[in-house]
């Protein structure tokens, strides 16, 4: 186990965000993705958003995902 449980750990940057793709293992030897997207905020700081998908979901999860991609690609 890794850092803060990260077993693998990959990123997207913009100019205005950054994604970060976690893989995370629990104490239980549970895998889960976390999706994070931190930007920067007006106080020099980051402000950062967090979602969750525990590998039991992750199925559902990426199919609705590209059902939300093949929606935007329809529409352009």
């Amino acid at each position: 186990m890794g850092l803060r449980g990260e077993v693998f750990s990959t990123k997207f940057a913009t100019d205005k965000r950054t994604y970060f793709f976690n893989i995370k293992e629990n104490r239980y030897g549970d895998l889960f993705l976390n999706i994070v997207e931190s930007k920067k905020n007006s106080s020099e700081g980051f402000e950062r958003q967090s979602v969750i998908v525990f590998e039991e979901d992750l199925q559902g999860f990426v199919a609705e995902f590209q059902k939300s991609l093949d929606f935007i690609k329809k529409k352009k």
